[in-house]
């Protein structure tokens, strides 16, 4: 619960102490984390603690599945937060290098995480089944839309994480059939 406020809080409140022109509606959350970014380690801790979070609940599911995809998941968001985003502030000079290598770990998060809730869809069952499956439509639905509409691409990436770990540490329960 902890780190899920901690995310709403800094995702939101961030954005307040942030870079001249920085809007909730079109800078993602990596771009608060970003090269330059005032208080961007601030982010950053939040990514890696995200991360290291879902992780530790993948790995107690005692499932397979969930256990290696969680930790695909989980360490690509921790690598998004020790490899910035280019900086969004003219000033700053980029080191390329982490900004290919965040992106790279950024959109191995979301594919990890679609996979996770596709799998977890299938081997469950009643709500369980239902929510993951909605979540594999809503992870899918929400990148294509970010990708359509970049000036509301920080809000529907904000959805989608509180989405996402909403279920993740709130909702998801493993199958106890499916258990090592």
């Amino acid at each position: 619960m902890f780190i899920f406020c901690l995310f709403l809080v800094v995702s939101n409140g961030l954005a307040l102490f942030s870079f001249a022109g920085y809007s909730i509606l079109s800078n993602t959350t990596s771009h608060l984390g970003a090269q330059g970014s005032p208080y961007s380690w601030v982010m950053n801790i939040v990514f890696i603690c995200l991360g290291v979070m879902a992780i530790s609940i993948t790995y107690h599911s005692r499932i397979r599945y969930h256990q290696i995809l969680g930790v695909v998941f989980g360490l690509s968001l921790v690598l998004t937060g020790f490899f910035k985003h280019a900086p969004l502030v003219d000033s700053v000079s980029v080191n390329q290098q982490h900004d290919l290598i965040h992106s790279i770990f950024a959109s191995l998060t979301g594919f990890s995480f679609t996979l996770l809730t596709a799998g977890h869809g299938l081997i469950s069952r009643g709500m369980q089944r239902t929510v993951g499956i909605i979540m594999v439509f809503v992870a899918i639905i929400i990148s294509i839309a970010m990708m359509t509409f970049p000036s509301i691409m920080g809000m529907l990436q904000r959805v989608m994480f509180v989405s996402a770990f909403g279920w993740l540490f709130f909702y998801m329960k493993a199958p106890k059939n499916r258990q090592i």
